[in-house]
């Protein structure tokens, strides 16, 4: 069964509770960006005005390593995940203008992998 990037998503969030504390990080340092969705017009023009931008990623971990100063992740479900064009070019902007690290992970175990290594290496 292919799971949803939602349904992708809410079990990455659960692993990352009983991880996080177990390695003792604030399970809030790893949260959603809310970017994304269907919104009517009203909606989407207001919350444009306050700064949501097309492209961002859906989860960003707040933890600083030796290399980067934090990482976005770009969730999508493992089969049939299409990255649109605005998501690839706001992940070359935060990769060629920043010190976070950008990745695209296909469903939740490549994510958990992602942040693992991360977490230990400060690559991904």
């Amino acid at each position: 069964m292919i799971l949803s990037e939602h349904e992708e998503q809410k079990n990455l969030i659960k692993w990352w509770s009983m991880y996080s504390s177990s390695k003792g990080i604030p399970e809030e340092l790893l949260f959603a960006i809310p970017n994304g969705g269907k919104r009517d017009i009203i909606t989407a023009k207001t919350l444009q005005s306050e700064g949501v931008r097309p492209g961002v990623p859906d989860l960003f971990l707040a933890v600083e390593t030796y290399k980067h100063a934090g990482l976005f992740i770009e969730m999508k479900k493992v089969k049939g995940g299409v990255v649109s064009d605005k998501q690839r070019a706001f992940g070359c902007i935060i990769r060629n203008n920043t010190s976070y690290s950008h990745k695209v992970c296909y469903g939740f175990l490549d994510a958990r992998d992602t942040i693992e290594k991360y977490l230990t290496t400060g690559e991904i």
